[in-house]
């Protein structure tokens, strides 16, 4: 195995397929009546929107992902700010109207859609957890509203049968291309018999699934593969067998019970400091207030291939966002809302249904441009954009996911808890199956 260099891996470090991008296509068809006055009556579709463009947010306010909420809440409130200082869309200022997603347990995420719908938004950004999003996705796009989540990764979101109102959109790259990063990591630290452990649900299975399944495509052997019950608040017989597999590495697919499961795993000899250990998106956060050492823990998580110190900056300085807050997926929160604002723009309309028509249109194959108030120019001289956002590339595929993704490795250190990235991958989202 050849060892990458130093420099940064941005780029072709993953022997992925391509995904293939369809034309936009011409909606309009030929009108072939030349008798007089044909051209009097063109065919036209009446506005369904009501004037204004409203934006729901179902993120998490509480829950074991309410880590996430500052970042996602603070990238809509920024993207909102940004919109109407450049004029609005269609003439009129958008409107955000907050929910909070909670995280499943309790499920509070229909009611509080319910309360966003009712409140005639047009674009639901959120859930932040795939399987928060899954028990509402019908319920929202059957409404006609758009669900654009900001940082659902479970790559089974790429389904008609997920979306057959193909009003479900996302910023965040799919665990098919992250559960390949994550086990060419393990394989490039020097680990071959692996343990993983994750959460029993839409999120956690897909991802261990693709992980374990690119460790062994590589040759390492996963000595264990644990789905556990993601209400679970104690985890001895996991970590029983865990121990048994005797690994020296361990993938964990988990949210916020990693703070429980972390003391478990040190009093078995299975600690940071006995065994690497690897997180993920779903736990990769700052944990300052626990009396357990981090330290050589790596995890990954999606990031923007090129990073805006100047956005970066606006958006820690936005609120609920503190100085000490983590980014991950406040940049992709901003986006979805401007990407939005965009679509409804390109279609004069701003119900869910027009927006929705017009999202992959927007982020690909026109015009490059960067900021609303750019793209938003182009538009009104009738020209398409292709619209490339403070996360990176947009560019979408036709089931509305990113065609693909950046991903940042991240380490603990220093004995505060906290983690800063070391490396960077970027690849095209490989087809999931």
């Amino acid at each position: 195995m050849i060892r990458p260099t130093p420099a940064r891996r941005i780029a072709a470090v993953l022997a992925a397929t391509a995904l293939v991008l369809s034309a936009c296509g011409d909606e309009g068809g030929d009108d072939d009546d030349d008798s007089p006055g044909a051209e009097d009556s063109p065919t036209t579709t009446e506005p369904k929107g009501d004037g204004t463009l409203t934006f729901g947010t179902l993120l998490p306010a509480t829950g074991d992902l309410a880590f996430l909420g500052p970042p996602e809440f603070a990238g809509v409130t920024l993207a909102v700010e940004d919109i109407n200082a450049a004029g609005g869309v269609l003439g009129q200022d958008v409107v955000q109207v907050k929910g909070d997603s909670g995280d499943g347990t309790p499920d509070i995420a229909g009611s509080q859609v319910d309360k966003l719908l009712n409140a005639n938004s047009d674009v639901i950004v959120g859930a932040a957890s795939s399987g928060v999003s899954i028990t509402v996705i019908d319920k929202i796009t059957g409404a006609g509203a758009v669900q654009f989540s900001p940082a659902n990764t479970a790559a089974g979101f790429d389904t008609d049968e997920i979306d057959p109102n193909r009003l479900y959109f996302r910023t965040a790259p799919s665990d098919y291309l992250q559960g390949e990063v994550l086990a060419n990591e393990v394989i490039e630290d020097g680990f071959d018999n692996v343990a993983i452990m994750g959460r029993q649900d839409f999120y956690g299975e897909g991802l261990a699934e693709r992980t374990r399944d690119v460790l062994e495509e590589k040759g390492a052997t996963v000595s264990e593969f644990i789905l556990y019950n993601k209400d679970a608040t104690t985890f001895t017989a996991e970590v029983n067998q865990l121990a048994a597999a005797e690994p020296d590495a361990i993938v964990l697919v988990t949210f916020a019970e990693i703070t429980t499961l972390i003391p478990q795993l040190i009093a078995k000899g299975l600690g940071p400091q006995d065994v690497q250990l690897y997180f993920v998106d779903g736990n990769l956060s700052n944990y300052p207030d626990e009396d357990f050492n981090l330290d050589g823990v790596k995890g990954t998580a999606p990031t923007s291939a090129t990073p805006d110190p100047e956005f970066e900056a606006r958006l820690k300085a936005t609120p609920p966002m503190g100085p000490d807050d983590a980014l991950l997926y406040g940049p992709e929160s901003y986006d979805a809302v401007i990407i939005s604002a965009l679509a409804a723009i390109a279609a004069g309309d701003d119900s869910g249904e027009a927006v929705g028509a017009n999202i992959v249109d927007v982020t690909r194959e026109g015009t490059k441009c960067t900021t609303f108030e750019e793209c938003k120019t182009l538009l009104e001289d009738g020209e398409d954009i292709d619209y490339d956002g403070k996360s990176g590339q947009a560019d979408m595929t036709d089931t509305g996911s990113l065609a693909a993704g950046t991903y940042g490795i991240y380490e603990y250190s220093g004995g505060d808890n906290a983690y800063e990235e070391i490396d960077k991958v970027s690849g095209v989202v490989p087809p999931s199956e």
